[in-house]
């Protein structure tokens, strides 16, 4: 068997996250309570109770998400005695997800971890003003018949590009608001099933984030940085990369540039993973998997019975 962990990203956030590893882990706690003096606030409070609005906004959401995803590897290091390094093949995250991955890998340490991921979400939330740009799902047709979409849809002032590649028939547009507006309504005329705006209040992964880059650019440069433990199957790059100049290059273009998901899947495959586990938060990435290739067995731990038998799997 040979996996590869993958970390969700923006969306799977909910209300209550977090509590039940706390209740069963002192390692969980920790966690939460080390991301919470990096961050000085209480980061936890806001995961376990709410309010929904406050907790989904991208600079909450971010290093939440963050949080719960490492204090399950902390929980399978520490309590469970699991050597990742030698038992994990290959790391991967969707978009805030990658920064999952690396601080599992060993790229970052989880402070420096939650502050860039604070910056980040308070960085791409400013790059943009509220209204004027969005997202979009793209439902049963291709990526080339998406980008052609989102050609149809551009003009000298607005902008609207395949954003998110995440499975066969599955792609997320960004862009200017009034781009993704016309994208909704001509969609069907480019074979889309359907096309669903996104509640999300920015257009990520869009060349509008270029202002949010160049601040992830300059916080990159700041923070103390390994090579990775477990290779990093990048964004951007849909390969396994470990050295870290590469890997902060990737974390900087992945603000602007499409998540190459379903390519990351065909790469997985072609390694020879065997076994993909969702780690953290809902069961978004698992579930692409398992609709992306039937080979791969794809499943989504964060339950302290998930993690449990993630373990007896691994030892």
């Amino acid at each position: 068997m040979k996996y590869c962990l993958v970390f969700p990203g923006q969306g799977s956030q909910s209300v209550g996250m977090g509590k039940e590893l706390a209740d069963n882990f002192k390692t969980a706690k920790d966690v939460f309570e080390e991301v919470n003096q990096a961050l000085s606030q209480d980061l936890f409070k806001l995961m376990t109770e709410g309010p929904e609005a406050e907790l989904t906004l991208t600079a909450n959401a971010q290093p939440a998400l963050m949080a719960n995803s490492l204090a399950i590897i902390r929980i399978l290091e520490k309590d469970f005695g699991i050597d990742l390094s030698k038992t994990i093949s290959y790391v991967a995250g969707h978009s805030l997800g990658e920064y999952s991955a690396c601080c599992t890998a060993g790229v970052f340490s989880l402070e420096d971890t939650a502050k860039l991921l604070r910056i980040r979400g308070d960085a791409m939330q400013k790059a943009v003003p509220v209204g004027l740009g969005g997202m979009a799902a793209v439902m049963g047709v291709s990526f080339k018949d998406v980008e052609a979409l989102a050609e149809a849809c551009s003009d000298a002032e607005n902008l609207c590009v395949a954003a998110n590649d995440n499975a066969d028939g599955q792609v997320v547009l960004s862009g200017n608001m009034q781009a993704i507006e016309k994208a909704v309504e001509i969609a069907s005329e480019f074979g889309a099933k359907r096309c669903i705006k996104l509640p999300v209040s920015a257009p990520f992964h869009s060349p509008l984030m270029q202002p949010a880059a160049d601040v992830m650019a300059r916080a990159l440069m700041e923070v103390e940085a390994h090579d990775a433990k477990i290779p990093l199957i990048s964004n951007v790059l849909a390969s396994a990369i470990s050295e870290k100049k590469e890997i902060i290059k990737g974390l900087v273009e992945q603000v602007t540039g499409s998540v190459r998901w379903r390519e990351s899947v065909i790469y997985m495959k072609g390694q020879g993973v065997t076994d993909v586990v969702e780690i953290g938060a809902g069961k978004v990435l698992s579930n692409i998997v398992k609709r992306s290739d039937k080979d791969i067995n794809a499943i989504s731990v964060g339950t302290p019975a998930e993690i449990e038998e993630l373990a007896n799997n691994l030892k």
